[in-house]
């Protein structure tokens, strides 16, 4: 794929007007219907203000809510807002390389992390891999490994993806670590005190790529619900926990906890999977070797899930729940994020043994969908698997977290393909936001004496508009974010760059310059302060560009987290000096191949 340089629009003032009006109309999704209203001039008052003082003496009550310092974020049934905050992906299971899907559901906790962390949120973001189970001994074994090496390579793959999308996770687990193997034959000891477990026999359907027991009647065309092959396991020993026991405590839970599981959908199915009957769950092997042994019984190793899922536990040092400990400050977790493929797992399976130990249950679980590609369901017999390295070195970290976090509403499932990629990209990114701050600065850097301008007028009603409309993009992303609507949060910020060009191409600096300065100045000024609240918003989707975009406005690395939107002596500096601008965003050309 080739990459052109990026377009400056900082021609003539009708060129730069058609520009930017043709661009951004014809090719953004996210279009307002918001307006701006015809410029009305009036006197100007000279404003040459230090970095302390009031800029915008002459500002509406509207623009005063630039001045909220305020930390945390919005408050929702399930979150208060300010406490400690842990969010995790499920640990990825290493019987192949990674593919978009996993990319998807660590960029979407990336974004939300990093989102509660600029807040001012004390946040714990874990990821990892799930390492044993009949799959992976068999996988390893069919390529002539032992096991532990084979997950050492495949969980390095996994590893080295979290780096390449810049992924913000603190912990990294695997469940081959020892720590983790103690916490989770600790926990087994926990409901086998508590008599929940008990030993037995079980025979049945199990699918061995899903790691999963599935009832005759779940079975569709002889196959699992997922699609996935199954056996029947002839009748072995096992032990058993008994779920069975937890049906009607369960559907207690889910009715005084509506906002347990997300989207309403998924937790629709959930609920209707439960009031059917749950059966005692085998949760423990003897026909293979590559898992957690049972304690006091070696013949047997622990069920895969039960296995995976006290992951979230130990990585904060379960079972060590002294207080003032990592267990003790983040557990019950704020926020599962998984695929809806192993919702049943951690929505039925994770809570009921939760309940049998004793311990708190998650605050929610949010189940997103699945990709296809082209229309199509993405499955290696197809050839259409899309994988994450792939994107990355063709349109860069950013657009990619960019597109995969606004293409599909967050919950759906969404299609891929490259045309969509390319046109999103160049519509929101290159056209609208890297074209607004290439012309802000080349305008400010060749009509300001290469610095923000020493002196601006009074503000007019368009100008205190636009700012009140920024002012509030913190209050209108968080909450999008605290309900996991992350396509929403995308939208605000694609919609505060449209009202921001429509407000330049009106107020038309470019010919200010030639009959009005101070108004020019103004203009100008307003712009950056937009453009910083813009720029410091956008970093938890586009980190290393929202960044770029701080450094040209001049904005201290030590003022860049949300509290620091409202401060009056963080805004813009008059009269600091900027450097030339330089473009953020390239452009792409639609292949032929894929325009066909």
């Amino acid at each position: 794929m080739r990459v052109n340089s990026m377009i400056v629009a900082l021609l003539t003032a009708p060129a730069a007007r058609a520009f930017t009006a043709h661009t951004t109309r014809k090719l953004s999704p996210f279009l307002t219907s918001s307006s701006i209203a015809t410029n009305q001039q009036g006197q100007h008052t000279h404003l040459q203000c230090s970095r302390n003082s009031r800029l915008f003496s002459s500002s509406t009550s509207s623009v005063e809510q630039l001045s909220s310092t305020s930390v945390g974020t919005p408050s929702t049934p399930f979150d208060d807002g300010t406490g400690p905050f842990e969010i995790t992906t499920p640990i990825y299971y290493v019987n192949d390389k990674p593919h978009i899907g996993h990319a998807y559901t660590s960029l979407a906790c990336d974004v939300i992390a990093r989102y509660m962390r600029l807040s001012g949120r004390d946040v714990y973001f874990l990821s990892g891999t799930d390492e044993h189970g009949q799959k992976v001994e068999t996988t390893a074994k069919d390529k002539g490994m032992d096991p532990q090496s084979f997950c050492d390579e495949v969980s390095q793959s996994f590893r080295d993806l979290l780096g390449l999308l810049n992924i913000s996770n603190d912990e990294f687990i695997r469940t081959t670590e020892g720590h983790h193997k103690e916490a989770v034959q600790h926990f087994w000891k926990e409901l086998a005190d508590k008599g929940a477990i008990y030993l037995g026999s079980y025979e049945g359907w199990y699918s061995v790529r899903d790691e999963c027991y599935y009832n005759e009647s779940e079975l569709v065309d002889g196959k699992a619900p997922t699609g996935a092959e199954v056996t029947w396991m002839k009748k072995e020993d096992s032990y058993f926990f008994k779920l069975s026991d937890y049906q009607d405590e369960l559907l207690e839970y889910y009715e005084s906890h509506p906002d347990f599981i997300a989207p309403k959908s998924r937790r629709n199915e959930v609920v209707s999977f439960v009031k059917g009957g749950l059966k005692d769950l085998s949760i423990s092997r003897t026909t293979f070797d590559w898992g957690v042994p049972v304690p006091g019984d070696d013949d047997h190793v622990m069920y895969v899930w039960l296995d995976a899922l006290t992951n979230y536990m130990s990585a904060l040092g379960y079972p060590n729940k002294e207080e003032g400990s990592n267990f003790d400050k983040f557990w019950p977790a704020s926020l599962h994020v998984v695929g809806k493929d192993i919702l049943r797992f951690h929505a039925v399976y994770w809570p009921a043994f939760l309940l049998a130990a004793g311990l708190p249950l998650p605050k929610r679980i949010f189940a997103h969908g699945w990709w296809t590609k082209d229309g199509e369901k993405i499955s290696k017999s197809l050839g259409n698997v899309i994988d994450p390295v792939d994107l990355i070195n063709t349109y860069g970290v950013d657009p990619t977290r960019f597109f995969l976090m606004s293409e599909v509403n967050f919950g759906s499932d969404g299609d891929f393909s490259d045309q969509k990629m390319i046109y999103k990209v160049n519509a929101n990114l290159s056209n609208e936001l890297g074209n607004l701050n290439q012309r802000i600065m080349t305008l400010v850097f060749k009509n300001c004496n290469k610095a923000v301008p020493a002196e601006i007028g009074a503000l007019t009603e368009e100008d205190e508009a636009l700012l009140a409309t920024a002012a509030s993009l913190r209050e209108r992303t968080g909450e999008a974010i605290s309900t996991q609507s992350i396509d929403k949060y995308v939208q605000n910020m694609v919609s505060m760059v449209w009202d921001a060009n429509k407000y330049i191409d009106v107020q038309a600096p470019w010919v200010l310059k030639k009959t009005d300065t101070e108004r020019m100045n103004t203009v100008l000024y307003v712009l950056m302060e937009v453009m910083r609240h813009i720029a410091v918003l956008y970093q938890p989707l586009m980190p290393t560009s929202s960044n770029v975009i701080l450094d040209q406005l001049g904005v201290p690395e030590d003022e860049r987290e949300f509290e620091h939107l409202g401060k009056e002596e963080c805004k813009i500096l008059l009269g600091r000096e900027v450097g030339k601008p330089k473009a953020v965003f390239p452009r792409f050309e639609v292949p032929e191949t894929v325009k066909a």
